[in-house]
């Protein structure tokens, strides 16, 4: 575990672990009141690490006290008020990517802010988003905020921490429409998966395998996990068991629209824009990225259950057109 993400878990916990009538409620409060105001599921197992390094005994959990408000109401005053300025941080952070047009950043502004802000004096939730607009990778990204807030924040320890923390989480925030499966969130999906550096695995549609705790989907199951994915449960079903798809026409027709598949004859791509395509590799044993003209793709194809905006359905209308005529 990072630096980073050990700063950003024991700044929470330390209001709790100090009592030890406390402890069994601290994986409540990582389970509702902290993983409510992140959202990374990563954090039961970097304080259950943290508590290791600490030599302090394993609690007994009273299953009951697993609600936010059992919670809360254990509190003494001070740690009450700690955990409500840290839930109001959180959300102001939130609002404020939401309203800049980049809330699928949210989870990676939150951490940024609990793990290396502990001395800034003066914050504003609002130029702190622009920061994350203005950006247009995350090297220039840390370089910003570094200038604008006097920090050292080590770009190679953030990559490590962010990429754990995606891991381990399936960022709520990325979704563009979570009432119908598109192709646009599809898209969203794939650049999650590279980015927080999901493994192959055969079978696997986006879980963690609960030996390594790591997340894998095999070539078709990267598809398949956001078709059986439900942002509101939060869970997996069972809704898509294979993956259903249709050759629509060479690469040299493909309308520029991202979500689109790519096809080389075994193995499927997302397509994300900028000439980039995603896909779960056998071969590399991870999702990849690369540039659509680099690999051997042949075909675009559409995906059964998602839905397309009608310049891919002119795209193919205009295809079966054409067949006619040469017919």
């Amino acid at each position: 575990m990072s630096a980073a993400v050990a700063a950003a878990v024991k700044k929470i916990a330390i209001y709790i672990l100090g009592d030890e009538n406390k402890r069994g409620r601290l994986f409540v409060a990582v389970g509702s009141i902290i993983a409510g105001f992140l959202g990374l599921m990563f954090l039961p197992i970097a304080v259950i690490s943290s508590i290791g390094s600490m030599n302090i005994e394993p609690p007994d959990i009273d299953k009951s006290l697993f609600t936010e408000s059992a919670l809360f109401e254990s509190l003494d005053s001070e740690q009450q008020a700690e955990i409500t300025n840290i839930q109001n941080q959180g959300r102001a952070i939130e609002d404020a990517m939401t309203n800049a047009d980049v809330r699928d950043q949210t989870i990676k502004a939150q951490l940024i802010y609990m793990s290396y802000f502990d001395e800034v004096q003066i914050f504003y939730a609002e130029s702190y988003a622009d920061l994350f607009a203005n950006s247009t990778n995350d090297s220039d990204l840390i370089a910003a905020i570094n200038s604008t807030y006097g920090l050292d924040i080590d770009y190679d320890e953030f990559v490590r921490t962010y990429t754990f923390v995606m891991n381990s989480t399936i960022n709520a925030f990325m979704f563009t429409d979570t009432g119908t499966k598109n192709c646009a969130d599809l898209a969203a999906w794939a650049d999650n998966a590279y980015i927080s550096g999901w493994g192959y695995m055969n079978g696997f549609i986006g879980e963690r395998n609960e030996t390594d705790r790591i997340r894998y989907a095999d070539n078709a199951g990267l598809v398949l996990g956001y078709l059986n994915y439900s942002p509101t449960d939060k869970k997996f079903n069972s809704a898509y068991s294979t993956l259903v798809y249709t050759e629509q026409g060479g690469i040299d027709t493909m309308p520029e629209v991202v979500g689109i598949g790519l096809f080389d004859g075994s193995q499927h791509g997302i397509y994300v824009g900028n000439g980039e395509v995603i896909f779960s590799s056998v071969d590399f044993g991870y999702v990849t990225k690369e540039v659509v003209s680099n690999g051997g793709w042949t075909s675009w194809c559409t995906y059964e259950g998602v839905d397309y905006p009608q310049e891919v359905t002119d795209a193919i209308e205009s295809l079966n057109e054409d067949s006619s005529l040469k017919n």
